[in-house]
């Protein structure tokens, strides 16, 4: 199936590895140009020479208010101007209630949910009809996961704020939606296996809950996040899709 990708240009925050960098590779294999963004320059520069020459990198996080700016401006002067935005953000630090401090939830709320909102803003007044904005977010935007509390505060919040952009930018012809990944065999997903006291088991008992019966890998969810950010997906907006093997069982 032709995605409609060819020439396409967008911008993937947090894609020097795990989803986003899932999501910049399957772009690319389909024939779209991309604009990377991670906090680490090496990580950037390897992750943009590893996509090849319809990639280029910027080294600035999401937290920084100058990173809308840097990234549209790099997608203009490299390939001409932009299609879409994915704004994908490493997770919060894991912690109970009790755990977290008022600076990890500031830097968290910075990073994960103002961070996206400026980009998402950013790219709204600059997209053209067509357009799109997803946002990856968590399946504790449903339901909260233990020891995450910070994602469960945040990730929620974040997906109503894509449900309200999707209404007003639905009239321009721009479209807006999230992806919630489950048990995604990312490194993210494997160091919060490893704080248990066997990470094996915990990994097999996340595995009975699955109907699948595996985690999903990161090129699966890159070919998600690829459909729907593509002009085949044109008809979808406003929605939160769950990338989970089934775990999301309601409506």
């Amino acid at each position: 199936m032709d995605l409609g990708l060819k020439d396409r240009v967008y911008i993937v925050t947090g894609a020097t590895r795990g989803l986003g960098n899932a999501a910049a590779r399957q772009l690319v294999a389909d024939g779209a140009k991309v604009v990377v963004s991670g906090r680490d320059e090496k990580r950037v520069a390897d992750a943009a020479a590893e996509l090849g020459p319809n990639a280029v990198g910027v080294a600035v996080g999401n937290a920084d208010p100058q990173a809308p700016q840097r990234l549209i401006a790099a997608a203009r002067e490299h390939f001409g101007g932009f299609d879409g935005i994915l704004v994908s953000v490493g997770g919060p630090p894991p912690g109970f209630v009790a755990d977290v401090t008022d600076e990890q939830w500031r830097d968290a709320f910075e990073s994960v949910f103002l961070g996206a909102v400026r980009l998402a803003r950013a790219a709204a007044a600059e997209l053209e009809p067509g357009g799109v904005i997803g946002f990856v977010l968590s399946g504790s935007v449903h339901e909260p996961i233990p020891g995450l509390t910070v994602s469960n505060g945040l990730r929620p919040g974040l997906a109503g704020f894509a449900k309200s952009l999707a209404d007003e930018l639905g009239p321009r012809g721009i479209r807006v939606l999230g992806l919630l990944p489950g048990r995604i065999d990312t490194d993210r997903v494997r160091e919060l296996d490893s704080l248990s006291a066997d990470p094996e088991a915990t990994r097999t008992a996340a595995e009975s809950r699955i109907p699948v019966r595996r985690y999903g890998t990161p090129e699966e969810f890159g070919r998600v996040a690829a459909f729907l950010l593509s002009p085949a997906a044109s008809y979808v907006t406003g929605v939160m899709v769950p990338v989970d093997g089934g775990m999301r069982r309601g409506f």
